[in-house]
């Protein structure tokens, strides 16, 4: 489980730990605890603890779904660089099919177009297709990274709106004639906690959307070279792989 838990979760510990060393030293001075101000900054704290389990939940998603071992599995990549390498399509495919990842539904795909009577089996058909299929697996993958850039940006807003709340409150205690200051800090208490706490949210949140961003379109960077240099194997072209004998084609790929 090291791999799930690295850099882009110690540096959001480390930034929500550093955040909230002022709120820990406002809970010493005036003997309140993290429960005592998670109520005094109103309802909508409880929107501020929603939001926080929905980023934690996305974060551990995408530290397991996003990593490189699970998109470029090296056991997986040597089986299907021995069977292109071979020219044994059938098998390839068939083991695309048992071995379901974006690195072999993307394969899959540009099998199919493997064409033996073209010259170097419609490579560029099937590079095409490469291109287009990894394209799209790494937009489906955006989408949970997006996620996080929306929490991001909505709990800001949602400490602001804590913030209106706060200072209404303030403002009707005057308008009510209750000028003392245990009722004006009740408000402003109010404003300032949730502020705080949709902040604390907010920064983690954003630069874990940072991270999974680059480190998805890293990882499907290396997918796509992975692809692409099965395929020279396939069509002879890489370092060390024989040509295809003439007159001793492996049977196309059944649509």
């Amino acid at each position: 489980m090291r791999t799930i838990f690295s850099l882009p979760h110690a540096v959001a510990a480390g930034l929500f730990f550093c955040l909230s060393g002022p709120l820990h030293a406002a809970v010493e001075d005036s003997t309140k605890s993290l429960l005592d101000l998670y109520r005094e900054g109103g309802p909508v704290m409880h929107l501020v603890a929603f939001c926080s389990i929905a980023a934690v939940a996305l974060a551990v998603y995408c530290g397991v779904s996003f990593r490189k071992g699970r998109l470029l599995p090296a056991a997986v990549v040597s089986s299907l660089n021995e069977l292109l390498s071979s020219r044994n399509l059938q098998q390839a495919y068939a083991f695309c099919k048992q071995h379901p990842s974006p690195l072999t539904h993307s394969l899959a795909s540009a099998l199919i177009k493997a064409n033996f009577a073209r010259d170097m089996y419609n490579k560029a058909a099937m590079e095409n297709s490469l291109a287009d299929d990894c394209f799209r697996e790494e937009t489906k993958m955006m989408v949970s990274v997006n996620y996080l850039n929306t929490l991001a940006v909505l709990a800001p807003m949602i400490g602001l709106l804590g913030t209106v709340f706060g200072m209404i409150r303030s403002f009707s205690s005057l308008a009510a004639g209750h000028a003392e200051a245990s009722e004006l800090a009740k408000g402003i208490g109010e404003a300032l906690v949730a502020t705080a706490g949709g902040l604390l949210l907010a920064i983690p949140a954003m630069f874990l959307y940072f991270y999974y961003r680059g480190m998805v379109s890293a990882n499907m960077a290396e997918v796509h070279a992975a692809l692409s240099h099965m395929l020279d194997r396939f069509t002879g072209e890489a370092h060390g792989t024989p040509p295809p004998t003439p007159g001793a084609l492996p049977a196309q790929l059944e649509h």
